[in-house]
C-alpha cells in the first residue's frame, strides 16, 4: 500500500519501477515510513497505539462536531504499521460508514499519521498534514 503522504520523487526508472530521489523522511525526531505496511494482526501494543492515535485525532475536532457520526470513531478507518520499534497509525476519515455518499469530502477530510510508542504514547504527528 503506497502512502500518498509520502510520494516518491522520481527521475527515472529501474526495470519499470520508479527510482526514489529522496532519503528517509525525518521530522520531529522520527524517521517516517515511506510505505506504511499494515499489520495483519494487532497485538496489545498495536491496539494501544491505535487507540491513542484515534483519541488524539478526535480531540482535534471542534466540540460542536462531537455528536456527528462522521467525526466519531465510527466514521474513521485506522491502519497500523510497525517499524523500528514503534507503531505508525494512519487515520482516514470514512463518512461513508455513517451513511454519507461514497466520495463525500468533509471540512476535516485529510488523513493523519501518528508515531506511537508500544506503551500507547503519541510521540509525534506527521507535521506536513493539516
Amino acid at each position: 500500500m503506497r502512502n500518498p503522504a509520502f510520494p516518491a520523487a522520481t527521475v527515472g526508472s529501474d526495470a519499470g519501477a520508479p527510482v526514489s530521489t529522496h532519503g528517509p523522511i525525518v521530522a520531529e525526531g522520527i524517521q517516517w515510513p515511506d510505505d506504511l505496511q499494515p499489520l495483519a494482526t494487532l497485538d496489545g501494543p498495536a491496539v494501544l497505539a491505535a487507540h491513542a492515535a484515534l483519541q488524539r485525532r478526535l480531540s482535534r475536532y471542534p466540540k460542536e462536531y462531537a455528536k456527528s457520526c462522521a467525526f466519531s470513531a465510527k466514521g474513521m478507518e485506522v491502519i497500523v504499521g510497525e517499524e523500528r520499534g514503534m507503531y505508525f497509525v494512519r487515520i482516514n476519515p470514512r463518512p461513508d460508514k455513517c451513511g454519507w455518499a461514497p466520495g463525500t469530502v468533509l471540512a476535516f477530510d485529510e488523513f493523519e499519521l501518528y508515531a506511537v510508542s508500544p506503551e500507547g504514547k503519541v510521540l509525534a504527528r506527521y507535521p506536513y498534514m493539516p
